[in-house]
């Protein structure tokens, strides 16, 4: 019988200041092969994964009990840097995960505090590009990529180390068709050389064929989840929009960071949107969606060409939900859209809208990935913008949350507000776009199929 990689035997734990434990009464075997973690935000997943490599409790503080093992090491009391020669562990917000400004270092930093030899190190990182095909990134700086290309090169930084277990937080969730199926394959990999994959995940679609095991996480107490409770959510089109004038506008734009031997991200795009309109950008990573959000938002001036935007207020959602929060309280974030747009009304309509009532009063900042996401869309969208730029809304959302996402795109729509939406998640694209536009080669190209349809281009070598 095969030994368990990681086990915990009656851990529960606190975080600091917290009124009631985030995991309870855990007894858990992980054994080799691939380890499928679902559950609503805020129920313990992250929390769960922060355990194997230590920094619960070493970093976060608070109180534990119980045991618990990892690759053979104590994770409670190991330093966390020996930890993670064997245990490795990809945060959902990989912004937060960076240490260096180039793909290539970021990839080396593991296995050069580890001493490896030069030629063995060189070696290693060459091999983690390719695993998850991101080699063309090699000589790229951090801050030029997407968020899904640096979603893999953390990735590749990780497995770079060889550990015996791997956590993975929300691993597809800003990942294009070809980087999820990239991840699969690295996790199919590592279950075959004997180790272990846990991986928390909403949109499960990817891993499940692939998961050995299913764990639910709610309340903080984790059991077996059943393989045909596990379906992903379907939803209805969206009615097609009133005719209305041309709210926003780009005119043959040029925009984004020139590569060393190619042209900017967007070469020559001209694209336009209605009001009461919802246009759905899908695409590669790193095919310039967020290039056309920030040069719609007035956050990136274009190379060359014209963009409009409407009259009013844009709001600007973007993909590290983190950067948007900095006040003490969740309620206090929508007062101050409120406050800042002259809209009336009380910012209770906003947080009962996302499900944050019960949290209002809470550090955004100590918020779990999902319950963040949904504390940023509600203080965007306060106050009745009349363009809405929103970049993968439903990063770290359960299927709640999700629906909580789709209603309120259709109320700014319903209102006259102009939605622009970059995505991944073909659920949310069904149902909210009443247009579908797939970047390739810098260019756009308005599709007629059903988001669920749209072709995979080739991959490229609050305001």
């Amino acid at each position: 019988m095969t030994e368990p990689i990681a086990h915990f035997d009656g851990v529960d734990y606190w975080y600091p200041d917290a009124t009631s434990p985030a995991l309870r009464a855990v007894d858990l075997e992980i054994d080799p092969g691939l380890t499928l973690v679902v559950g609503g935000s805020g129920g313990g997943k992250s929390t769960l994964l922060r355990l194997l490599d230590g920094l619960v409790p070493q970093f976060h503080g608070g109180r534990i009990s119980g045991s618990a093992v990892v690759a053979g090491l104590d994770p409670f009391r190991t330093p966390i840097p020996r930890l993670a020669q064997r245990a490795g562990l990809v945060f959902q917000d990989v912004e937060t995960q960076s240490v260096y400004g180039s793909v290539e270092r970021e990839v080396a930093f593991g296995l050069e505090n580890a001493a490896l030899p030069p030629t063995q190190m060189r070696d290693r990182v060459d091999e983690a590009l390719a695993g998850l095909a991101v080699e063309h990134l090699r000589g790229r700086r951090l801050t030029t990529l997407s968020g899904g290309e640096r979603q893999r090169v953390q990735l590749a930084a990780v497995l770079a180390m060889r550990p015996l277990i791997v956590a993975l937080d929300e691993p597809t969730s800003q990942l294009d068709p070809e980087g999820a199926e990239a991840v699969l394959a690295a996790c199919r990999g590592i279950a075959r050389d004997g180790r272990a994959v846990v991986a928390a995940e909403h949109r499960f679609e990817t891993l499940l064929p692939a998961a050995d095991r299913l764990l639910r996480v709610e309340g903080g107490r984790v059991a077996p989840a059943a393989r045909e409770d596990l379906r992903p959510e379907t939803a209805a089109r969206p009615l097609p929009p009133r005719d209305s004038a041309i709210a926003w506008e780009m005119r043959d734009v040029a925009a984004g960071p020139v590569g060393p031997s190619g042209p900017a991200v967007l070469d020559g795009i001209s694209l336009a949107g209605g009001a009461g309109e919802v246009v759905v950008l899908v695409g590669p990573n790193g095919s310039g969606k967020t290039t056309i959000l920030r040069a719609l938002a007035g956050l990136l001036a274009p190379h060359s060409g014209a963009v409009r935007r409407p009259v009013g207020r844009t709001a600007y959602l973007p993909q590290n939900p983190g950067a948007l929060l900095h006040l003490p309280t969740v309620r206090a974030e929508v007062e101050l859209t409120l406050r800042r747009s002259g809209a009336a009304g009380s910012p209770e309509v906003m947080l009962a809208a996302f499900g944050l009532t019960a949290l209002a009063d809470r550090y955004p900042r100590d918020l779990s990935s999902g319950e963040r996401q949904r504390a940023a869309l509600a203080a965007t969208l306060a106050g009745s913008p009349t363009l809405a730029l929103l970049d993968e809304p439903t990063r770290g959302m359960d299927p709640a949350a999700r629906r909580s996402l789709v209603a309120a795109v259709s109320s700014l729509a319903a209102g006259g507000a102009a939605v622009v939406v970059a995505t991944h998640d073909t659920g949310l694209a069904a149902a909210v776009a009443h247009r579908t536009i797939v970047l390739r080669d810098g260019r756009a190209v308005e599709t007629e199929l059903e988001p669920e349809a749209v072709p995979s281009p080739e991959p490229e070598p609050r305001t």
